[in-house]
Formats: structure tokens, sequence, C-alpha cells
């Protein structure tokens, strides 16, 4: 008897590869998954603005990369002792405007370059409800915590993230002429929307990227919404707000993703990668033990050798977890 609904993952051509840089924009979701390229190895620069959910704040913020634009302080604004800018979530905030500029400013110079070259956007997004300061009528990214009485509350259209999104990649098309994009809606559940509310919300996101999707060759879908919502289907598979997919989740997505979006050939490097972090991870009983630093011993050697053939990866301190 079978208790879930399981649905094939269209394999993507060509398949995302080692020897790739990737920019990855969107909602926490798209942090998930980043985390788990990085950790795999994969050379990712995650969401430089920060955390942001709707479809126009992240084409603001790519378009802001497109432009070249540095922040200064009159993009700041000053809340409960801390500095902001609208544009970023709130892991940028600090106590003086100099702090605030000098960390926008080197995750935005990192992105200026990154959409040059990068092989592939990922784009996670989150809800199709917005935020606009009453004052002058501005889209915010984030809300800072700001009164809700300085904001009006609005659900885009699929016209207005259509046209948005596909002004921006006429732009980026004619500079990095080997992009390609993949898409997703992110499976966790705004709620505090309302649950109908939330549900018209994924049915715009996801009308405006198949819109999008159907229209040029270099882009692509990747169904993490359904996995979580439709394939797995439980409370089981979320977080004890009932809202954030929970590791086990996570992790599903995650192969799925390796399976239908890595290239076969990075698939392989990927696997002895995931085993060197799983034996990194592991904590012994005994860490003097003779049987302890032969492990050691035998995957520091896997490490030296995986770093001489794959020189051109970012293996951070991989080698030293062995030691």
């Amino acid at each position: 008897m079978q208790f879930h609904l399981s649905f094939p993952v269209p394999t993507l051509s060509p398949g995302i590869q080692y020897d790739q840089e990737l920019l990855l924009m969107g909602s926490c979701f798209a942090e998930e998954i980043g985390e788990k390229l990085a950790e795999h190895r994969f050379n990712t620069l995650i969401n430089p603005h920060g955390i942001l959910y709707n479809p126009l704040s992240i084409t603001q913020a790519l378009t802001s990369y497109l432009d070249g634009k540095i922040y200064t302080e009159e993009d700041l604004f000053q809340h409960q002792d801390a500095w902001n800018s609208w544009d970023h979530h709130s892991r940028f905030s600090d106590l003086s405007p100099e702090a605030t500029l000098a960390h926008i400013n080197t995750m935005q110079t990192a992105a200026i370059a990154a959409i040059e070259r990068a092989d592939w956007l990922i784009l996670t997004l989150g809800s199709a409800h917005t935020y606009v300061r009453k004052e002058n009528n501005r889209l915010v990214g984030n809300c800072h915590k700001v009164p809700a009485t300085h904001f009006y509350k609005r659900l885009l259209t699929v016209d207005e993230i259509v046209t948005a999104l596909d002004n921006f990649m006429h732009r980026l098309f004619f500079r990095n002429r080997k992009i390609n994009i993949l898409f997703t809606v992110s499976p966790v559940r705004y709620v505090r929307d309302g649950v109908v509310e939330n549900n018209l919300s994924k049915a715009i996101l996801l009308q405006s990227v198949h819109h999008l999707v159907n229209k040029f060759n270099r882009l692509f879908y990747f169904p993490a919404y359904e996995l979580v919502i439709d394939d797995l289907r439980d409370y089981r598979f979320y977080k004890e707000d009932l809202v954030h997919p929970n590791e086990l989740a996570v992790n599903y997505v995650w192969e799925q993703v390796v399976k239908a979006c890595i290239s076969p050939e990075s698939q392989e490097l990927l696997h002895h990668i995931a085993a060197i972090n799983r034996a990194a991870s592991h904590r012994p009983f005994n860490p003097e033990s003779p049987q302890h630093q032969q492990f050691l011993h035998t995957y520091a050697a896997k490490v030296k050798e995986l770093m001489a053939r794959h020189p051109e990866l970012n293996w951070g301190d991989m080698a030293s977890r062995f030691v």
C-alpha cells in the first residue's frame, strides 16, 4: 500500500558542475539549500542582501548588482539604536552607520563581481505579499520591526512579477551570456498572512515562474514546493512552528536536488565529499584509541588525494579536521 504521492523530478540539462559559480537569492529555504551546496564545496555566494521573500525585492537587489551600486549613509535609517537598510535583511544592521555600510558593501562588491561571472542564478521565491512605506510608497525588503502602521501591505500580481523579472533578465543575459536561472518556490508556509492568503500567494508565484520558464530557454524550475507539500505532505516534516520544513524534509529535498540538478560527473565527487563530511562530524568514544587514529589517518589521506585532484575547490579547514 502506498501512503504518499511521489512524482518524477525532471533532470536539468545541463546540470550544475563543480567548476561553475553559483549565486543564490531569496527566502530562508534558499539558504538551507545554499548551505548544503557550500558544505559540499560548490563555489557559492548566498543571499548578498540577506534573506528576501518577495520577487520584487529580489529583483531590485539583483538590479543593484548590475548597476554596480555602492550603498551610502543616505540609504540607511536608524531604528531602536540600530542602523538599517530597507533593502537588506537585519543581519546587516549594526550600531553605527559605518559598521552597517561596511558589511553591506563587502557583500555588494562580491555580488557585483559574481553576477558577471555566475554560471547559475538560483532564485527561491517565498511570498507575493509585500510591504510598502506609507511615507514614500517605496517597497521594502525588510520591515526591521518598525510598527506595521508605517506600511501598506500589498499582494503582487502575476503581471508585476513577470514584468520585473523579465526586464531584469534581458539586462542580465546581455551582460552574462552563459548564465542559467533555476527557479524554486519556497515550501515555507507563511501562515502569518493567513492560510488562504498564503496559498493564494504561492499560486501567484508558481504562475509567474512557469510563465517565465516557458518563455526562455535558459530558465528551469525545481519543484521544492511540491516535494514538501505534495510528496512528503505531513506535519512530521515541519518544525514545531508547523511552518518551516525540518531537517528531515530539507535533507529529502537536497537528495532530489543532487539527483536532478547536479551533473553526473559532479555527483560522483559530491558523494566522496559527503562521505568525508560525515567522517569529519564523527565523535569518537575514545579519541586516543589506535582505531580512531587509524580512522583519522585514512580520511586525512582521502582529503589529501581529493585536494590534489581538485585544487580549484575551496577546501577550507577540511584537512585540519583529521589531524
